[in-house]
């Protein structure tokens, strides 16, 4: 059976005992040329895989980070052709991409246009936190027909009974949400997240990754001693909203880059 370069690199990730860091960025985010370096310094950086987030006017699930990365690229004109320009550079660049996307935007593009489009540009698969699994038999048909992988999201308060048919759905990797949340509330929510990548363990083999707002390298250390990869956004976005996407902002994403992929490899060190 066909593998997608997601599925490739989780197994031999898996194979080494490490865990992989996917670093996220908006398209057109703070420029399209600008969203193109950041890439560049990520993966140069130390991050194995790029999440490319599709701007979405209404991106519900986002924090107020994204969400105003994603009101910017907007702002700036990107939309579709944006997305598939950014994917189709990132995966030049040699890292297993893929696209997170808000299901309306699919919807609006045509569900089988845009599975065959992330394929011809050799992207992985999509995230899409909003599409839920009983929603998406046609979408299960495109993945399936264009050899992507679908990756649904969880939580802590998803059920048992729910984890299992979602886990089941997913392909690639399973998309465990939480926060870190603010000093004094990040053990407790830490805890949350690790029990979620337990529960998610004891009903599929699926990789696990989690997005839990992990902007330093103790925490990407931290997750990854207990999850398959650490998924990094805001810390990048903010970043570039300080600094700009010219020669010293993309030294400090280089530099954070390096750091947490230090962290993340060195989680599992014996």
């Amino acid at each position: 059976m066909s593998t997608t370069p997601l599925e490739r690199i989780f197994a031999d990730a898996r194979a080494k005992n490490r865990a992989l860091l996917i670093g996220y960025i908006t398209a057109g985010f703070p420029t399209q040329k600008g969203a193109k370096k950041i890439v560049k310094a990520m993966v140069d950086g130390g991050v194995d895989v790029i999440e490319i987030g599709f701007p979405y006017s209404d991106p519900v699930m986002d924090g107020p980070v994204i969400q105003a990365a994603s009101e910017e690229a907007i702002n700036n004109g990107a939309g579709v052709a944006e997305v598939f320009e950014l994917l189709e550079t990132s995966v030049k660049y040699g890292a297993p991409s893929m696209i997170m996307s808000y299901w309306s935007p699919i919807e609006k593009y045509g569900i089988a246009e845009f599975a065959a489009k992330v394929s011809k540009a050799g992207g992985s698969g999509v995230v899409t936190p909003d599409l839920t699994y009983e929603e998406s038999d046609q979408w299960r048909i495109e993945c399936t027909n264009n050899l992507i992988n679908r990756i649904y999201v969880v939580a802590p308060s998803t059920t048992d009974d729910r984890l299992a048919k979602v886990s089941g759905e997913c392909s690639g990797f399973i998309y465990a949400a939480s926060l870190m949340g603010v000093t004094g509330a990040r053990n407790s929510v830490s805890a949350n997240a690790k029990q979620l990548v337990q529960r998610i363990r004891a009903q599929s083999q699926t990789p696990v990754a989690v997005g839990l707002g992990v902007s330093n390298r103790e925490q990407a250390k931290e997750v990854a001693s207990y999850a398959d990869a650490v998924i990094v956004g805001s810390a990048f976005i903010k970043i570039i909203q300080e600094f700009g996407s010219g020669r010293k902002g993309l030294k400090k994403i280089k530099e954070l880059a390096k750091s947490l992929s230090e962290g993340v490899s060195s989680a599992r060190e014996i």
